[in-house]
C-alpha cells in the first residue's frame, strides 16, 4: 500500500479509502444488500491487514449501524492513531428548524451521536454530507469550528457541492479564523467525470484532497454489462445513474475489460488505477473480500499515457443526478433524499 497527506491536513492516508455504505445492519435502513455485524467487521479486518488505514462512513449510513460497526473493528483490531477514520452529518431537519435548533447545536449534537456510534474519542475527517441551503453557512463552519477547538474533530471536509460552494465556504472560514475544509468528497469516475469541469481545477490550486465516491460507478466499472451486482440490482439511487449514457458508457466500460486482459488484471484494478492518476483517495466500497483485493492491488498498476488517453476518449457530458441534480433544494427535499438513509432522530 502507498500512502499520501490528505491536502493541507497532517493526515496521511491510504491511496484507497475502504467505504463503508455497504456494512451495516440490512434490516436498520433503506439498504437490503449491506453486510451484518460479523461480516462487516471481517471485511474492515482484510483492509487493516492489507494497509489500508483510511475509512469513510456516515451517520445516515444504516441509521448509525455502519459507523457502529466500524467503530467496534477499529477498537477491537487498530491502534487508533494508526487508522484515519471519516464521518458525516447531515443537514437540519425541518423539525430542527421549527424549533430553533441553530446550526452550530446541530453540529454538536450529530458529533456527539457519531462519537458514540464509533465508540471512539475523536474523529478524523469530520464531512458536511450535502450543502444545507436552509442554514446560513456562517452557523455551520462557527459549529465545526467549535467541535474542532473542543478536540473531539481534527479536520472538516465537504461532500456533494459545487466548486463556488467550496470557494466561498474556505474563503468565508478564512475571513472568520474558522477551520477550512481540507477535502472534497464527489462523483467523479471513468464514467462520470464532471467534476473536471471546475471542481478538480480547484482542488489543485488550494491543494484540497479530492476523496470521489462511485469509484467503480456502482460496480460498472468492474464488470461486464449484464453481470450486475446485489447492490445494483437493489439500490434505486445506484440504478438512477447514467441511465442517459449507457450506449457511451458501455464503450469505456469495453475499453476497461480490454486493457485488463491485456494486462491480466482485473477491471476494477484498471478503472482505479486510472483514477489513482486524478484522485488523493477514491473511495471503494467492499462488501466481499475480493473487493479489497481489486482495490489494494490497483495502488500497483501503472498505466501509460496512452492507456488513459484511450479510456478517456469516448467520454460525453453526464447529467447530474440525485443530490447534485439541483442547485438549490428546500429543507424538505433533503428529507426526503436522507429519509431514506436514516431513521435517526438527533
Amino acid at each position: 500500500m502507498e500512502y499520501t497527506q490528505l491536502g493541507n491536513s497532517n493526515l496521511k492516508v491510504s491511496r484507497v479509502c475502504m467505504g463503508c455504505m455497504g456494512f451495516g445492519d440490512p434490516k436498520n435502513g433503506m439498504h437490503t444488500w449491506t453486510l451484518p455485524e460479523a461480516e462487516s467487521i471481517e471485511i474492515i479486518k482484510n483492509g487493516l491487514d492489507n494497509g489500508i488505514n483510511f475509512y469513510d462512513t456516515a451517520i445516515g449510513y444504516q441509521n448509525g449501524t455502519s459507523e457502529q460497526y466500524l467503530g467496534k473493528t477499529i477498537r477491537e483490531y487498530a491502534s487508533r492513531d494508526d487508522v484515519v477514520v471519516a464521518t458525516k452529518f447531515l443537514p437540519r431537519s425541518e423539525e430542527e428548524i421549527k424549533n430553533n435548533v441553530s446550526g452550530q447545536q446541530h453540529i454538536h449534537n450529530f458529533v456527539e451521536k457519531s462519537l458514540e456510534n464509533l465508540g471512539l474519542d475523536y474523529i478524523d475527517l469530520y464531512i458536511y454530507h450535502m450543502w444545507d441551503y436552509n442554514t446560513p453557512l456562517y452557523d455551520i463552519l462557527e459549529g465545526l469550528n467549535e467541535v474542532i477547538e473542543e478536540g473531539k474533530v481534527k479536520y472538516v471536509g465537504i461532500s456533494n457541492c459545487f466548486a463556488w460552494q467550496l470557494a466561498k465556504a474556505n474563503a468565508l472560514a478564512e475571513s472568520e479564523g474558522f477551520a477550512k475544509f481540507v477535502s472534497i468528497q464527489g462523483h467523479y469516475n471513468l464514467i462520470f467525470r464532471e467534476e473536471e469541469r471546475e471542481m478538480i481545477p480547484l482542488c489543485h490550486a488550494d491543494n484540497i484532497a479530492v476523496t470521489p465516491y462511485s469509484a467503480l460507478a456502482s460496480g460498472r466499472l468492474s464488470r461486464l454489462p449484464g453481470n450486475d451486482s446485489k447492490r445494483l440490482k437493489e439500490d434505486f439511487y445506484a440504478q438512477l445513474k447514467y441511465q442517459s449514457t449507457e450506449v457511451q458508457d458501455a464503450e469505456i466500460i469495453k475499453r476497461v475489460n480490454e486493457l485488463a486482459e491485456n494486462y491480466d488484471v482485473s477491471m476494477t484494478e484498471v478503472s482505479l488505477a486510472w483514477l489513482l492518476t486524478k484522485v488523493t483517495s477514491p473511495i471503494v466500497g467492499a462488501t466481499k473480500m475480493h473487493h479489497v483485493e481489486g482495490a489494494v492491488k490497483s495502488v500497483d498498476l501503472r498505466l501509460s499515457s496512452d492507456d488513459i488517453s484511450y479510456l478517456e476518449e469516448p467520454y460525453v457530458a453526464h447529467d447530474l443526478v440525485g443530490v447534485m441534480a439541483d442547485n438549490k433544494v428546500s429543507a424538505s427535499d433533503n428529507e426526503k433524499v436522507w429519509a431514506k438513509h436514516t431513521k435517526n432522530k438527533i
